[in-house]
């Protein structure tokens, strides 16, 4: 049987940043993918927004490792080469009754440590962005996109140049505790094998919770019922005339219907909130049809039949949208009573922003 220091299950942009921690950290580490590439879940599928941390409950995990994981991640990107841009971003309150909203949500920022947030009246803002409609704004200097695939690429470069290695079409089939002696996987593939790790994180995304489930020794009642909301994204076909992202003030269970530039600066809208059963990536374009009401809000001049549709995502929801925004789920030793094993339950926006943040969080925690 292979013995392994540490053994972290999905190559995601969160898996990658956890393998590359432990590695660096001196800990033998083996990355398990069961797809052929990195990547090619949630990780890809987003709107690649560095986010500043403004929407979180202070104290949170997601309030505290988006703004901890931004700091990080700008420097990252600046040291290894990774394309980003800090465009900015405008939230927009378009008529007085969201006033109170809009204030009440730079409080929230400011009480999580996002201290650069700068109000706009109506002209400030629209001196900004002519087309845009709104009678108030938040400007967020520190929002910005990033090359996610780049980033990810980096990440597996320094995973790998510490001595880390990447496992491709290697699925996890199952899994026993094995006393104090470790972890002992089932892996699958080409070369079906066994492999005894110490050290486990479950960084699998979508799929985190049914891989709990099929770790014998983890109990079952730690393990949340996991909701899947699809996102769909709808391109605009002509030229955006906003050099920011645009959101508007948040609503129940989103951030609204936004707008969103990749490093092109080309302009899509989504993601909107669609519970699935089963993961999809299918985007119907008559979905589309409901945006426009929403996104003449702030651009009146959007013309018709100028949103189609472009790529959907999936993202791991720990709740519906009527109980509110779950925070991330990390579980240690303390949680579910396994030594040595992570599990890394719904890590939705802002994991991104965060992957860095997390790692750190979970390098701190296998000590328990």
């Amino acid at each position: 049987m292979e013995e392994v220091d540490c053994i972290v299950i999905g190559a995601g942009v969160v898996g990658l940043a956890v393998a590359r921690a432990c590695a660096l950290g001196g800990r033998e580490t083996i990355l398990l993918e069961a797809q052929s590439a990195i990547g090619t879940g949630t990780s890809s599928r987003n709107s690649e927004v560095v986010h500043a941390g403004i929407y979180y409950p202070p104290g949170s995990l997601k309030a505290r490792l988006c703004v901890q994981g931004r700091q990080a991640l700008y420097a990252y990107c600046e040291t290894h080469g990774v394309a980003h841009w800090r465009c900015g971003k405008l939230i927009v309150a378009t008529a007085a009754s969201q006033l109170p909203t809009l204030r009440a949500l730079a409080a929230n920022a400011a009480a999580s440590g996002v201290d650069d947030l700068q109000w706009l009246e109506a002209a400030q803002a629209q001196a900004q962005e002519p087309a845009l409609r709104c009678v108030a704004a938040l400007q967020s200097p520190s929002t910005g996109v990033v090359d996610s695939h780049g980033l990810m690429q980096a990440l597996l470069g320094d995973l790998e140049a510490a001595g880390g290695m990447l496992a491709l079409c290697s699925p996890v089939v199952s899994g026993r505790v094995d006393g104090k002696h470790g972890i002992v996987l089932q892996v699958g593939g080409d070369e079906p094998m066994e492999i005894r790790t110490s050290c486990l994180i479950n960084s699998a995304g979508l799929q985190a919770a049914s891989l709990a489930a099929r770790l014998e020794g983890v109990p079952p009642e730690t393990i949340p019922r996991m909701k899947l909301a699809k996102g769909n994204y709808y391109a605009l076909s002509v030229a955006s005339p906003f050099s920011h992202l645009i959101y508007p003030v948040p609503v129940k269970g989103g951030l609204g219907v936004h707008l969103t530039l990749d490093l092109g600066r080309r302009a899509r809208f989504g993601p909107d909130v669609q519970w699935v059963d089963t993961v999809d990536y299918d985007v119907d374009p008559a979905r589309a049809d409901s945006f426009y009401d929403s996104i003449r809000q702030y651009w009146p001049q959007l013309p018709d039949g100028a949103l189609h549709a472009d790529y959907a995502g999936v993202r791991p929801k720990l709740a519906h949208a009527e109980a509110g925004d779950a925070d991330f789920l990390i579980q240690d030793a303390r949680q579910h009573g396994v030594p040595g094993l992570i599990n890394l339950y719904g890590i939705e926006s802002p994991g991104l922003t965060a992957c860095l943040g997390i790692a750190d969080e979970v390098l701190g925690r296998l000590s328990f």
